[in-house]
């Protein structure tokens, strides 16, 4: 249970990253103008490791991340729901169950849990990157994860090439170095596919360019460590000082009998792995050094938190891009999100942070609802739904994406709503709410005029029924409009919703 902040206390904010290999949680208070760290949290639940061939997380994974989570809930209570954000990453992603694991948790865990895609993590890595370190202009940021690896180059807080691979240090492990065993053979095997991985982006990063290379979270940071326990007290990774690594860890056959300086325990296990992977990213990406950032997905998540630190609305500048790249008629757009605006601002008078990010998802959904007719006419609701869907929209999770990608599926025709995903954020109830909406508002200006709508006042009573009241003999005298609304009620009550208008 929450209870909110004290007026005299200094405001808490929290951020859970939900990793393959561990979870973490940093708690910080907002003083002044900055951020002040007052504590850091972690457990190793190896999600990853229960994850199977068919992508379902096993029952042992998903008891070591609710025990985790439960314990992380202590530390927050007394924190309010606002101000809290969890970030679920690669295993979370790929988990076909997570519904299963998203519901254990809510029971010991209180907070929403935001699956966030490749790009997203790796856009809030380089975030975090550039609020902890100073202004060092051009920069390439590399995280290697247990599942996955984010690798971004960017200036100062703009982030301009943003990737995420599937290659990790506890996937790699499995895959190459299987029961533990190490040899030169299965290292190089390793490194050989993270240049791989890496062929198809590899040149344009290289071209781009970087003034410094910096590397984010727990593999980078346990490579540091045992280069600064082998002599090399600055803590730089060179390629130089990467290859006396790996020829000193060509020593050990098996990672149970690693014994290096610096390495700790629970790092042990992956170690090679991650080795092997920053070998591998040295090459491709012809890396001379490499430092290390303490500043991660954590602390982008705090600091896109605490609107003051936000350099842009990433959101709007993300989908006024995608309405320029497709070509969206703006006119309309704007039109339709006005109306669509008003519809739920009636429908839902109650105000709320999730009513308030719901009606700003309808607002962006509203300007690209349109951006399938770059396909053609014929489908074109169907178009733009798979494009929301599968193109990298910095600024919004996975659900939020998802929730885009559902308002424009259904925005016209057909309401087959056996079609319709399911939301772990939100209620059903309150997405069919911003379809309605949005649906009202693309039939009231199908003719695609100037010619301002009329006052028209929206009710909708208890029993779900909305009614349209338009001012008299208005809907009389714009028959064509007339029709369409007829049609819009036909589709309703094939889905026992329900429309009137008068007029």
């Amino acid at each position: 249970m929450t209870h909110p902040q004290s007026k005299d206390k200094p405001r808490e904010i929290a951020a859970v990253d939900l990793g393959s290999n561990s979870f973490h949680m940093v708690v910080a208070r907002v003083v002044g103008e900055g951020l002040q760290i007052v504590s850091r949290h972690k457990q190793r639940v190896r999600l990853a490791a229960g994850l199977d061939s068919h992508h379902c997380l096993s029952d042992e994974a998903i008891d070591r991340g609710v025990e985790c989570l439960a314990m992380f809930a202590e530390r927050l209570n007394g924190i309010d729901v606002d101000n809290v954000r969890i970030a679920a990453t690669h295993t979370l992603r790929q988990s076909r169950n997570i519904e299963t694991f998203i519901q254990r948790a809510n029971q010991v865990f209180p907070y929403p849990i935001e699956v966030i895609s490749g790009e997203e993590e790796a856009r809030l890595i380089y975030m975090g990157v550039s609020h902890t370190q100073q202004n060092i202009g051009r920069k390439l940021v590399i995280d290697i994860g247990g599942g996955s690896t984010e690798l971004v180059i960017g200036d100062n807080f703009d982030p301009l090439l943003v990737n995420s691979k599937r290659m990790g240090c506890v996937s790699y492990n499995e895959r190459f170095f299987p029961k533990g065993a190490i040899s030169s053979k299965q290292f190089a095997a390793a490194q050989l596919a993270t240049r791989q991985k890496l062929e198809s982006l590899a040149s344009q990063y290289r071209q781009a360019g970087w003034q410094v290379a910096l590397g984010a979270s727990g593999t980078v940071k346990a490579i540091r460590e045992v280069i600064i326990g082998l002599g090399d007290d600055d803590g730089i990774i060179t390629r130089k000082r990467l290859d006396s690594l790996i020829e000193t860890l060509l020593t050990f056959k098996t990672s149970e009998s690693i014994n290096l300086p610096g390495l700790s325990a629970d790092r042990q296990p992956v170690f090679a792995a991650g080795v092997a992977i920053l070998s591998g990213i040295f090459d491709a990406l012809a890396i001379e050094s490499l430092r290390f950032s303490d500043g991660a997905l954590r602390e982008g998540l705090l600091y896109e938190m605490e609107d003051r630190f936000q350099r842009t609305d990433i959101r709007g500048r993300t989908t006024d891009d995608m309405a320029a790249r497709y070509n969206i008629d703006l006119s309309h757009a704007r039109r339709v999100q006005q109306t669509a605006a008003h519809f739920y601002a009636q429908a839902e008078p109650d105000k709320g942070s999730k009513k308030s990010e719901l009606a700003g998802l309808l607002n962006w959904a509203a300007l690209l609802h349109e951006v399938g007719l770059s396909i053609g006419y014929p489908g074109y609701h169907k178009h733009s739904a798979y494009i929301l869907h599968h193109t990298n929209l910095p600024g919004f999770n996975q659900e939020q994406q998802t929730v885009l990608a559902t308002l424009a599926r259904f925005h016209r025709k057909a309401l087959k709503l056996s079609e319709m995903p399911k939301f772990t954020l939100f209620k059903p109830k309150l997405i069919e709410t911003l379809i309605c909406a949005l649906r009202l508002a693309c039939v009231l200006h199908s003719q695609r005029n100037d010619q301002p709508l009329p006052d028209i006042a929206l009710n909708v009573d208890k029993k779900g029924t909305w009614q349209l009241d338009f001012p008299a003999r208005w809907l009389q005298d714009n028959r064509l409009l007339a029709a369409d609304l007829e049609a819009e009620k036909q589709y309703w009550q094939s889905v026992n919703w329900a429309l009137t208008c008068n007029d």
